[in-house]
């Protein structure tokens, strides 16, 4: 799709008639991101086997305990208005719905974060896997970020990876709630 995607866009570039308004890169933008629509990976069957909890405050709580459970920084989902929050144990998948998309900024480290209205990712020991719908700024870009993990329990490291195998790691304190 992004080659149809782009296919559309550049010769509406160069055969624009407003040669006064030239198109930006945020119309590009909003032009590439509208062709794609991702599919939730919360199917029925996962919901069936799922603990689900709804309500801001439980889902909140219940999203730290998590992560604590995991041995994870307890502040690495910092969602807002939480709609829902889903479990399953035998696998680890989790789900956090938020009401919009939020942006955080981690202080400690001067990070800003961004959350979709849907995060999903597997628990697993020390790490969160296959993760979608969480962003981290550098410089100008947003970049996905797959995994988050700490090497082991006692690590005051924490490490975030990007889908093109990029890590960086930071003080795990500054995750914390």
């Amino acid at each position: 799709m992004a080659i149809k995607a782009i296919h559309y866009i550049i010769p509406l570039h160069h055969i624009s008639n407003n040669k006064s308004k030239p198109k930006t890169f945020k119309n590009f933008q909003i032009l590439f991101h509208s062709d794609h629509r991702k599919m939730s990976p919360i199917t029925p069957e996962i919901r069936a086997s799922a603990e689900i909890l709804t309500g801001h405050d439980i889902c909140k709580e219940k999203t730290k305990s998590l992560l604590r459970e995991y041995d994870l920084p307890d502040g690495l989902l910092p969602a807002e208005d939480i709609e829902e929050l889903g479990y399953v144990k035998d696998t680890g998948f989790l789900w956090v719905k938020q009401k919009k998309d939020i942006i955080h900024k981690f202080e400690k480290v001067g990070k800003q974060v961004s959350y979709a209205t849907e995060v999903t990712g597997y628990l697993q020991k020390c790490k969160i896997k296959k993760l979608t719908g969480v962003k981290s700024k550098e410089v100008l870009i947003w970049i996905s970020l797959i995994e988050i993990y700490v090497d082991d329990p006692s690590s005051d490291k924490i490490t975030m990876k990007t889908p093109a195998g990029i890590s960086k790691s930071f003080p795990k304190a500054a995750f914390e709630a």
